[in-house]
């Protein structure tokens, strides 16, 4: 590494360094800011020539001497490159500073996903529970977002609510539910349902009582939280199609007071200022947008978009079918085979799997019997062996759940019965012609 020069403060007095003896000399400033003393070491370098004005030190490097616990040992094969370092600061300064996009040093030489992560810090938290899978990222962001509620942290004020909201069907109300109960806790559940009611302030009332309850069984010396499925879709509004109610904006205005006072939740009627602990808050959703903007703020809510990832869809399948004998294979097979697909796919695949042999039961038994034999009969409810579930099955069974979300795409039936009332394609023809009556 060539040696940078040293810049000069105020007047420099120069005076010529010796190394090892060597007639080479490397000026070192002397002068207020430096000191005018320096402690005179001889680095013992081995005998090399130097020239004047640059020399290069080489890392030393001995097979017999290296050993795998050295600390430094990887030094010696650092072939890391910093461009990807670069890259990623591209946009971060003023344009007058970089080159243009495709040329310059900022430009990657190397493009690797697994090099850019690798500076990540991951901590290897148990995701498996019960023989079901857990996202790391879903488990990760929900036990620190719990944690840190229980947490007293010093001058940071922490979001009371976590909202995690993404696509129908990927299993996020599954998932939480899967980290409770790793963590131990007993969630006070709420629905979007229970969001709206004919009385004025019902639901905001509801909210306040559920948040107390949690808050008693934190007083009582067990963790708990309050959790709230679909959010969106009881407290949004989704454009002109549903009307905006007092209570919708009274829940609003409820979990906005609720996150700003966590440890002060009043009862309507209760007036008597009583410290309660703090419950942290987690809500589901599919779009965050309809909701009140000033609740979604990042002071109040910590939001978290869930995707699951291929390694994920692979990890929740093999909890699906972990009593069927599919192997690993065969997941990473189905997986492939319908990609884009929300996790409650494959659990709706699971479920034809036994459509064959709830018809062998039906035709045995009859079909006028079968209300006599399922509903109060004394021979009670009938049993099935578990059927042999293969991947060729499995992808047959697919390919028909993708043909049935092909045909409602489609068809789209009401804009076909608008179209063409009950005549079906002789109500076309006739609109061609202009014959409409025969």
């Amino acid at each position: 590494m060539a040696a940078a020069s040293v810049p000069t403060v105020g007047a420099v007095n120069r005076a010529p360094l010796k190394l090892n003896g060597s007639g080479a000399g490397a000026l070192v400033p002397s002068s207020a800011f430096w000191g005018n003393s320096l402690k005179k070491v001889s680095p013992k370098i081995t005998n090399q020539t130097i020239s004047s004005g640059s020399f290069k030190a080489v890392a030393e490097y001995d097979e017999q001497k290296q050993t795998s616990k050295d600390k430094w040992g990887g030094l010696a094969f650092d072939t890391s490159d910093d461009q990807q370092d670069i890259t990623r600061g591209k946009g971060m300064v003023d344009t007058v500073f970089q080159a243009p996009m495709g040329s310059g040093t900022h430009y990657a030489v190397m493009s690797s996903y697994d090099y850019i992560s690798a500076g990540l810090r991951q901590f290897k938290l148990d995701n498996n529970m019960d023989g079901f899978y857990i996202a790391p990222a879903f488990m990760d962001k929900l036990v620190v977002h719990i944690t840190k509620n229980f947490l007293n942290l010093p001058n940071i004020k922490v979001p009371l609510i976590l909202g995690i909201w993404g696509g129908k069907g990927q299993g996020k109300s599954f998932q939480c539910e899967l980290v409770f109960a790793k963590m131990g806790i007993n969630p006070i559940v709420m629905s979007a349902g229970e969001l709206e009611s004919g009385n004025a302030g019902e639901p905001a009332k509801l909210i306040r009582q559920r948040y107390r309850e949690a808050a008693d069984i934190i007083s009582k010396g067990k963790m708990c939280c309050l959790f709230i499925n679909d959010l969106d879709a009881g407290a949004g509004r989704m454009g002109g199609t549903t009307q905006y109610t007092v209570n919708n904006q009274m829940v609003n205005a409820t979990l906005m007071n609720i996150a700003d006072n966590p440890t002060s939740v009043q009862l309507p009627g209760m007036y008597n200022k009583v410290e309660n602990p703090r419950v942290p808050v987690i809500v589901t959703g599919n779009d965050f947008s309809t909701l009140y903007a000033p609740l979604i703020r990042d002071g109040r809510m910590e939001k978290f978009y869930w995707a699951p990832t291929r390694e994920d869809c692979i990890g929740v399948c093999t909890g699906i079918f972990r009593t069927d004998g599919v192997p690993k294979e065969g997941m990473v097979k189905l997986v492939d085979t319908f990609p884009g697909q929300s996790i409650d796919f494959f659990g709706a695949l699971r479920a034809r799997i036994y459509d064959d042999e709830v018809r062998k039961w039906i035709s045995g038994v009859g079909v006028e019997n079968v209300s006599k034999r399922l509903v109060n009969s004394k021979e009670g409810s009938p049993t099935f062996d578990q059927p042999e579930i293969t991947l060729e099955k499995l992808l047959e069974y697919g390919n028909m759940l993708i043909q049935e979300q092909e045909n409602v795409k489609r068809v789209q039936l009401a804009m076909k019965y608008l179209n063409e009332a009950a005549l079906g394609d002789a109500n076309e023809d006739a609109i061609k012609s202009g014959n409409f009556y025969g």
